[in-house]
């Protein structure tokens, strides 16, 4: 359900802004991204791992308000964001 070293470095090469970024919120997003979605395939075969839910929940608070604070400063980043990652439908 985590995310290992290689996965990381790929998301962050794949969305970072400048040579040496890790932690702008588009890498955030992309890193929670990848875990929520990992952890919904997980929680689809164990149903009763509620901890785990519970878990997912934070996350996608999380990821609601880095997004909302990327739409807050800039509605491109924002919207280049959202179609990169290919959420919110």
């Amino acid at each position: 359900m985590s995310l290992d070293t290689t996965e990381k470095q790929q998301l962050i090469n794949a969305h970072q802004t400048h040579g040496t970024d890790t932690g702008s919120v588009e890498v955030q997003v992309a890193m929670l991204s990848e875990r929520i979605s990992k952890l919904s395939l997980h929680l689809q075969e164990n149903k009763q791992d509620f901890s785990s839910r519970q878990g997912l929940l934070k996350m996608i608070g999380r990821r609601k308000r880095l997004l909302s604070y990327v739409r807050e400063k800039s509605e491109q980043r924002y919207t280049g964001l959202i179609t990169k990652l290919g959420i919110r439908g």
